[in-house]
């Protein structure tokens, strides 16, 4: 069977509006999406810049202004979570978290997200986890 290029691609509804399809950005209705990942605009707490989530979908701070560096940052950096995770290479759960096949605990303690790495408790969001450290490494080129 031949690939042909140029032909119309039709039509596709979403909850009863037509859009077109392979449209994405601020044509498909979100300001930086990224395909087959949806990029939603949210309160978050305060220094936390994004969430990559385990249903595919990344959080961005709704603070950081469309289009900024600190924007591109902050959704490059989630993507990278959020193709970990698309491999199986990282998922998060309420009591561990696993990244290349090895598990880190996960607890509240006295009101704070944390993790053990190393033998020590650090809160989540902080530095020395070797799935941040992995994603910000993807960020210094």
């Amino acid at each position: 069977m031949g690939f042909k290029l140029g032909k119309n691609r039709g039509f596709e509804a979403t909850a009863g509006e037509i859009k077109t399809k392979m449209r994405f950005g601020k044509q498909a209705g979100e300001e930086g999406s990224v395909p087959g990942t949806p990029v939603i605009r949210v309160p978050l707490e305060e220094g936390v810049m994004g969430e990559a989530n385990m249903d595919g979908s990344i959080y961005i701070n709704e603070n950081i202004i469309p289009g900024s560096f600190e924007d591109r940052q902050t959704i490059s950096h989630e993507m990278r979570h959020a193709t970990d995770m698309k491999l199986g290479k990282l998922a998060y759960e309420d009591d561990h978290i696993t990244y290349n096949g090895e598990r880190f605990e996960r607890m509240d303690i006295d009101g704070v997200d944390s993790i053990l790495v190393d033998g020590e408790w650090k809160e989540a969001g902080d530095t020395g986890f070797p799935w941040e450290n992995d994603a910000n490494n993807g960020n210094d080129q």
